[in-house]
């Protein structure tokens, strides 16, 4: 280290979150840290298959990561939204794309335009037969977007990938950036008595390690931040009832879509991730609702291929830490909170972890500010998340089981029902300068699971009908053509990342 001020880091844990910080961080703060990471291979971890948002693809850039190579050893599908089927009504089927609806004029949304025509009473098609993502993952078709001033520019993709070898990958990476690696078990954790901060970590084989700050990436249990500071969590299990999830891989049967799917089930839902050597699949529930033997029994019933592997069961609670950076301590991943992976919001909160830890580095006291605005960024994200995640469950018709009953009347949190009355009034989208889910994304939903809007922007009333109705019955013609002529998605991943035969 050529630098003085220097930090010695010392990150817990290793999986996705763990090696996902040691090499961000040695990658972009060379001259800043040394890195010293401890894991435990009898611990494992949690990775049953991972669904990603587009945020990832800008992480893996900065990292220097390219993307065919990445694709190739992690076994990656393209993902270009999240089909959600039986969540307002049982039988319904609507997709939350990567990507926009439509084209928009000025300041006015398309979905505007579009819930003026359906409330005058012409027949327009579903909103989203207007995006060209949503046209796509229904078709089987990927390609990489074109220009961003046509049709074909008008969506961004994610992955679907095996979380399992995300984390050697990342660990290589890693390594040649100078990370150094030690397998043990944290048995004892210290610290300073007079100001509070860890001091060091001791292991089970009696060795001690100092470090100036210490990343907890030790998963559910938050061995630092949860354990040895006493941080209190904020339960959300009211809104957010799933506390189990029981995991099953098959072997592929089906179509390999580009897109997961969130399926609804009596007491939750499951989730399907298609790779390109097997498909994830899994069984989120609520054990209030179903015991595990039946949600093992259920999640075995509904997989589409053969069976690789029995239930797995996977036991959390839904919330986050009040603080997720403490003294001289900062959580990342599961340590610092869960939230189910409904929206694939895992490995973003990761990301969103490390790109502030990043931005507000430490010299070499840690200022109050620094972590007051570490934590503000953070509080934000899973709050708005959050809120984002009870919406799919509380605007529901479903009463066909004590769940969906449960969730369509329970309570919700005022920052929520404002913005559900705001789109059901006129179709406006609460607006925020942070956080993941943008206009698109909360018109998928909304729309999707039935909530309807009374009115619309009042400047959509300026086009005359008659040269709106052209307008939308040209565009709707536009996408599907756009969408019909790209490549099917395994014909783009044979030819542009096919699998290594052993990674």
């Amino acid at each position: 280290m050529t630098d003085g001020h220097a930090q010695r880091v010392v990150i817990v844990g290793g999986g996705t979150s763990g090696w996902m910080a040691a090499a961000a961080l040695a990658r972009l703060l060379p001259r800043r840290c040394s890195i010293h990471l401890v894991e435990s291979e009898a611990i494992g971890i949690v990775g049953v298959g991972e669904a990603t948002l587009p945020h990832i693809r800008h992480f893996n850039e900065r990292l220097g990561i390219a993307e065919a190579d990445f694709m190739r050893w992690t076994r990656a599908t393209f993902k270009l939204g999240i089909e959600f089927r039986n969540w307002g009504r049982i039988g319904d089927s609507y997709v939350h794309p990567f990507g926009t609806f439509g084209r928009g004029q000025g300041d006015v949304d398309f979905h505007h335009y579009w819930t003026r025509a359906r409330l005058a009473g012409h027949d327009v098609p579903p909103l989203e037969q207007f995006s060209i993502a949503c046209m796509m993952a229904r078709l089987g078709k990927f390609t990489t977007p074109g220009d961003p001033q046509s049709l074909a520019g008008t969506f961004g993709y994610a992955y679907q990938f095996d979380a399992v070898l995300f984390a050697p990958y990342l660990r290589a990476l890693a390594e040649g950036l100078g990370v150094r690696r030690t397998e043990g078990r944290v048995v004892d954790v210290e610290l300073d008595g007079e100001r509070g901060d860890i001091r060091a970590i001791v292991l089970d084989g009696g060795l001690r390690i100092e470090g100036d700050l210490f990343v907890d990436c030790s998963g559910f249990r938050s061995l630092l931040l949860g354990e040895a500071l006493g941080e209190p969590f904020q339960d959300w299990s009211r809104w957010l009832p799933a506390d189990r999830a029981a995991a099953m891989p098959c072997r592929t049967r089906t179509d390999v879509t580009p897109y997961t799917s969130a399926i609804a089930m009596p007491a939750g839902w499951r989730w399907r991730i298609p790779l390109q050597h097997r498909t994830g699949n899994g069984y989120v529930y609520s054990s209030a609702f179903v015991s595990d033997d039946e949600a093992a029994s259920a999640i075995e019933a509904a997989v589409e291929g053969e069976p690789m592997a029995s239930p797995r069961l996977l036991r959390f609670r839904a919330g986050r830490r009040e603080r997720s950076w403490v003294r001289n301590c900062v959580a990342v991943g599961l340590a610092s909170g869960f939230l189910e992976p409904l929206e694939s919001t895992s490995i973003y909160l990761v990301q969103q972890a490390i790109t502030a830890l990043v931005e507000l580095w430490p010299e070499r006291d840690i200022a109050d500010a620094d972590r007051d605005e570490f934590n503000r960024i953070i509080d934000l994200e899973y709050d708005r998340i959050r809120d984002f995640l009870i919406l799919h469950y509380h605007a529901t018709e479903r009463d066909d089981s004590a769940f969906w009953n449960y969730v369509r009347t329970m309570p919700i949190p005022d920052s929520l029902a404002e913005k559900i009355e705001l789109f059901r009034r006129r179709g406006r989208i609460v607006k925020y300068r942070e956080g993941v889910f943008l206009d698109a994304s909360w018109v998928a939903v909304y729309l999707g699971q039935r909530v309807i809007p009374k009115g619309f922007d009042p400047r959509a009333d300026l086009p005359a009908s008659a040269d709106l109705l052209r307008s939308m019955k040209a565009l709707h013609q536009e996408v599907a053509e756009t969408a019909a002529a790209m490549p099917a998605h395994l014909d783009f991943i044979h030819r542009y990342c096919p699998m290594a035969e052993a990674a």
